[in-house]
């Protein structure tokens, strides 16, 4: 099990959809998730994770210029993990 910690960055954008785009593809994936208001957190399985991620990245771009800032670790898992 991972977490990851993920941050959806629009650039150039008038409206919030890039980030919202990504938390409905991590909200879907079935990984126990918390969505905060300066990040999503997501624990799972690493290769579920990292999917997720990806998938989430390229839901957010496909609106236009994006960033994503992830932090993941093994070590500190979502409370009541």
């Amino acid at each position: 099990m991972i977490q990851a910690n993920v941050a959806i960055y629009p650039l150039q954008q008038d409206t919030n959809a890039a980030i919202e785009r990504a938390i409905a593809v991590i909200e879907a994936s079935g990984l126990q998730c918390e969505v905060r208001s300066m990040q999503t957190e997501l624990l799972g399985p690493q290769d579920e994770v990292f999917a997720t991620l990806r998938a989430a990245f390229a839901a957010a771009a496909e609106v236009g210029p994006t960033v994503m800032n992830a932090t993941i670790s093994n070590a500190c898992p979502l409370p009541g993990a």
